[in-house]
């Protein structure tokens, strides 16, 4: 797959499960109870290396064990979909980057995610800074289009419920996470990708998530080349029995899955 621009772009899958992660604690259901590596799933992240620039969408509580595992060694800036703590608790833990770069960490969050971010991680944000505490230098998101060392990336305006949240365009890859409506002039912006990655909760209608058939009708609607299903839950069923279920062009993302585009 050609991306935009001729950016080069591979997008790891940091994590692909729900708030409470995959297994569940003290849940006994056949996916939790799964061997199936595919079937365990950290809180939902992406880390986007464009151009050789390492970007990550939410930095959620298993943060630190995905940048270990993915053996990332440089991190320009961090995306932040929303507030939640499933996507920004990890943040403490850019402490790593700040000593080996030498500099804050870029974060991108529109104000209202800002605000909350001062709150949660106040001691970084005082006049006194304890010895070692993150760095983080923030920048607003709205809905113009960003760039970070000549990358464009494009926020998709989406709503979590009735929480405004933010997707991401980057070259032909979009991502979309904790998500169950896209107004028509937004989906527009997600036309022409040639991946879509896009929050699957479960098979049942769910209040502020995607179900299955609702995943299908967007990725029906723009287009895209490839697809993949994240932000799964342990209700959704188990990872290969849900793939025998998707259209040939859609597949269900695993923690530590690679795309490449090109």
């Amino acid at each position: 797959m050609k991306s935009e621009n001729n950016l080069k772009i591979s997008a790891t899958f940091l994590g692909t499960g729900t708030s409470q992660g995959v297994p569940v604690i003290a849940c006994d259901c056949e996916v939790c109870k799964s061997t199936d590596l595919k079937n365990k799933r950290l809180r939902s992240s992406l880390l986007v290396n464009a151009n050789g620039i390492n970007l990550v969408i939410d930095a959620g509580p298993d943060f630190r064990t995905q940048m270990l595992r993915e053996n990332v060694k440089s991190l320009r800036a961090i995306l932040l979909s929303h507030e939640h703590a499933d996507h920004v608790f990890g943040l403490d833990d850019i402490r790593s980057f700040n000593w080996r770069q030498k500099h804050p960490t870029d974060i991108y969050a529109e104000d209202r995610v800002q605000q909350t971010i001062k709150r949660i991680f106040s001691y970084v944000f005082t006049n006194f800074k304890y010895p070692g505490v993150p760095k983080m230098k923030l920048h607003n998101i709205s809905r113009r289009i960003i760039k970070i060392e000549g990358i464009k990336i494009i926020p998709i305006r989406c709503y979590h419920h009735k929480l405004p949240v933010y997707g991401f365009r980057i070259g032909d890859l979009t991502y979309i996470t904790d998500t169950n409506k896209i107004e028509k002039e937004e989906l527009e912006k997600i036309k022409g990708s040639a991946v879509l990655i896009i929050n699957c909760l479960r098979k049942r209608k769910h209040i502020s998530h995607f179900n299955l058939e609702e995943a299908l009708e967007v990725i029906k609607q723009v287009k895209p080349e490839k697809a993949y299903l994240t932000h799964l839950s342990h209700e959704f069923g188990l990872h290969d029995e849900i793939q025998k279920e998707l259209p040939k062009n859609v597949f269900v993302g695993y923690d530590g899955l690679k795309v490449e585009l090109r």
